[in-house]
């Protein structure tokens, strides 16, 4: 008799390798970029783990999931409203920073955002 596997996406398995980071404390905050069919498992799994999230629509099949500690998210509901490619350089800054990217690169990634806004600006 053949046995059938339960073979989960890619997407998914790398979902819960994120909360599982999330649940051991490696990390605050998450942001997993996610084509929308699977969405509804992963809102299910984060609802079952009792996570909070937030979901921001990224292009036309894809979704921003947010998710992890309530101060964290309370934060990104402040000015997270548009697509990230339209964020300031101040809150790309505090998003990486929330992401736990190192944060000596998301200075130079600051300065260098902040330093091209100036010269779009010098050039309008």
């Amino acid at each position: 008799m053949e046995q059938v596997k339960n073979i989960l996406p890619t997407e998914i398995k790398v979902l819960y390798n994120h909360i599982y980071e999330y649940k051991k404390g490696i990390r605050n905050l998450i942001l997993f970029t996610m084509n929308n069919r699977h969405s509804e498992l992963a809102f299910k799994r984060l609802e079952h783990q009792n996570i909070g999230y937030l979901v921001q629509k990224a292009g036309k099949n894809n979704i921003n999931l947010y998710f992890g500690r309530p101060e964290c998210l309370e934060t990104i509901k402040m000015f997270v409203d548009r697509p990230l490619n339209r964020l300031t350089p101040e809150e790309d800054f505090i998003l990486g920073a929330l992401l736990g990217y190192d944060i000596c690169r998301q200075c130079k990634r600051f300065c260098s955002r902040k330093k091209e806004s100036h010269t779009l600006a010098e050039n309008a």
